[in-house]
Formats: structure tokens, sequence, C-alpha cells
């Protein structure tokens, strides 16, 4: 009888012994599936795009008044990657009344003309231009979003007053 006592007692110690160790196995399982799903944080009034962290000033600055003032927030004026952002960025920008806004974001050809940079150091690859942009007419050496009804880019002069878009990494 205390052999069938004793090999019940093991019998029941390896069935929790193998719980536990599936159970551990599962928690870690689902830890590493929550790192790759985990989501980036944005601070509040910064929206997540990307996997970058956006946000939109609506009080008009000049282009150099409004990168500045996105450093303080720790980031820079935006600097746009792909149509996707771009057009989250556009949402960004709409009013009330549903209208986009003109806004700046952080390309310049502040450095050297002709060479458009953005102000965050990220690779200038992709662009929206409109049509016959960007011109040279007198020294319009930063750009706006949302301008005519395409909505596309123009180059302008960086004293103009606008609202403005940052960008940070989260």
């Amino acid at each position: 009888m205390k052999t069938l006592a004793v090999f019940a007692l093991v019998c029941a110690m390896m069935a929790l012994v193998r719980a536990a160790e599936a159970a551990s196995e599962k928690d870690l399982a689902e830890t590493k599936s929550h790192v790759v799903k985990r989501s980036v944080y944005c601070p509040g009034g910064w929206t997540s795009i990307n996997g970058r962290c956006f946000y939109f000033n609506p009080t008009p600055m000049r282009w150099a008044r409004a990168e500045r003032n996105c450093y303080s927030m720790g980031g820079h004026l935006a600097s746009v990657s792909n149509t996707m952002e771009l057009l989250e960025i556009e949402k960004m920008t709409m009013t009330a009344t549903h209208r986009m806004k003109l806004a700046w974001v952080g390309g310049s050809e502040l450095h050297t003309v002709n060479v458009w940079t953005w102000s965050d150091g990220t690779p200038f690859s992709y662009t929206d231009w409109c049509g016959g942009e960007p011109n040279q007419r007198g020294v319009q050496r930063c750009i706006q979003i949302n301008y005519s009804a395409e909505k596309c880019w123009d180059n302008m002069h960086c004293s103009l007053k606008l609202p403005s878009v940052c960008v940070k990494r989260s």
C-alpha cells in the first residue's frame, strides 16, 4: 500500500513539474510576442505614424522658429518618408472645418541651394512637389505642405508664418 501511495505522489509531482514547465514556456512565448507587437509610445498630443511620433502645432511661426520649437520638445520639423506618412500628416493638419492648413515640414535648402535636406537628418528620398516646384522665385528655401487644390509641396519663403508639424523618435 505504501508503494502505491509513493508511486501516486511521484506521478503527481511529475505532472506538476511538466505543467509548470509548460506554463513557463507559454509565459516566455507571450513575452516574446508582446515585444514584437509592442506599439510605439508617443507622449500626449503626439500621434504615432510609422514608428515615429508626430505633432501638429497650429500656431503660425517662421520656419526657423518652428524648428526651434520642435527641438525644444525633443524633435525636429517633420521629415516625410513615404505617401502613407504624408497622408497621415495631412490628416493632422485638418481644421474643424475640414480644410487642410498649409504647414511647415522640415525640408529646406538652407545649407546648399538646390540640395534639399530634412532638418532631422533623414535622407531626402521621397517628395510630393506640386507641378513646377521647387521653383526659385525669390528665395524660397523651405517646404510647405497642403499647397493648392492638389495638397502637394511648395517651396516658400522661410519667413512666412505657418503652422508646423514636428517629429521625434519614441
